[in-house]
């Protein structure tokens, strides 16, 4: 068929740019993410002593974006919360220890959803506000803080597996890869471990400080995390709920991203079940005959590529199509190709 007239497809091109994939295959994974200049310290070395960049900067400058918007975010709310809660303190009743102190335990308490009822409004202006703070804090956790924790999941991530090739003396670019491969599975690791490790703190402290049994010391452990806080075992003293303010925020989101980790790594599971079984699974003359996108009678390896995602999720008809209108708009001159003269026509059209 090589010698007829028909005209090859557009599509039927790109083979001759898929030749040297295998040489290129490691330059084009490092391409794909950017990575922030903290995960690949390998490669400074090669950077002179009087060329180096920097090394005093702010501590918020080093945090990321979304990070420091975070910690914006939870500055103002517990802020705006704490003096809302300390000027009506008076009509708040339960064990008090102090009242700044108090009026940020109990919006930590609020906004968590943790609720132990040591502290309660009890006036039609408190309750309005804890209404009003329980609903935005719910929002905050939500929107805000799950952003903050993914951040650090992943610097711990990146530090797990450095720790795990630390023998090896293996390249940034290996790390990378390992990262991008395994992500999901070393998030639930990571966040499982941290889970663990606030647990037992947790029990810890409440049976130091608290004065609590182990028992009920790790029965209060496990009402907090889960928001469900029966309120007979709480913080009372005034470290104790310095300890809360920080230990609360910290574990109830934690637990949060824990579910939704081992959510992720189900269907990412999934998801590779169905790759692994679209490709030992046999071609048919119905497949080819679906897999020919220009109807030539000839499928390409575009072609074949393209008919292989779609069987494995990655893509849908709806995307191709998409895809498909935009190189029609940019295919000025209909010659079924794209040149730099076809760019500058669409673009000054």
């Amino acid at each position: 068929m090589a010698g007829s007239n028909i005209n090859q497809p557009l599509l039927d091109q790109l083979p001759k740019t898929l030749q040297n994939v295998d040489s290129r295959r490691r330059r084009l994974r490092r391409l794909k993410s950017a990575p922030m200049p903290e995960f690949i310290p390998g490669e400074m070395n090669d950077i002179k002593d009087d060329q180096s960049l920097p090394r005093y900067e702010s501590i918020l400058n080093k945090l990321h974006p979304s990070f420091r918007k975070v910690i914006l975010y939870l500055v103002i709310y517990l802020g705006i919360g704490t003096t809302c809660f300390y000027f009506v303190q008076n009509q708040i009743q339960g064990k008090k220890v102090n009242g700044v102190l108090d009026s940020v335990y109990f919006c930590v308490v609020t906004m968590t959803t943790v609720g132990y009822g040591d502290l309660v409004p009890n006036s039609s202006t408190t309750k309005l506000l804890a209404s009003f703070f329980v609903f935005s804090g719910m929002a905050l956790v939500g929107m805000v803080l799950s952003k903050g924790a993914d951040y650090l999941v992943e610097k711990q991530e990146t530090l797990l597996i450095k720790a795990l090739h630390m023998r090896d003396k293996v390249g940034p670019s290996v790390i990378l890869e390992e990262v991008e491969t395994n992500k999901v599975r070393y998030k639930c690791f990571v966040i499982t471990a941290t889970l663990v490790v606030l647990i037992v703190v947790g029990t810890v402290f409440l049976a130091e400080v608290e004065k609590l049994s182990t028992i009920d010391a790790f029965y209060c452990v496990c009402s907090t995390i889960t928001t469900l806080g029966y309120g007979d075992k709480s913080f009372s003293t005034k470290v104790g709920r310095i300890f809360a303010i920080f230990w609360i925020l910290t574990s109830t989101i934690c637990l949060a991203q824990f579910f939704l980790y081992v959510a992720e790594f189900n269907t990412e599971r999934k998801q590779k079940e169905l790759v692994q079984w679209v490709l030992s699974r046999k071609m048919t003359n119905v497949d080819l005959e679906v897999a020919d996108l220009d109807n030539d009678r000839v499928v390409g390896a575009a072609e074949f590529v393209v008919y292989k995602l779609k069987e494995m999720g990655k893509i849908s008809q709806d995307d191709i199509s998409l895809l498909l209108d935009e190189f029609e708009c940019l295919d000025v001159d209909q010659s079924g190709t794209l040149s730099t003269t076809d760019l500058s026509l669409a673009q000054s059209s």
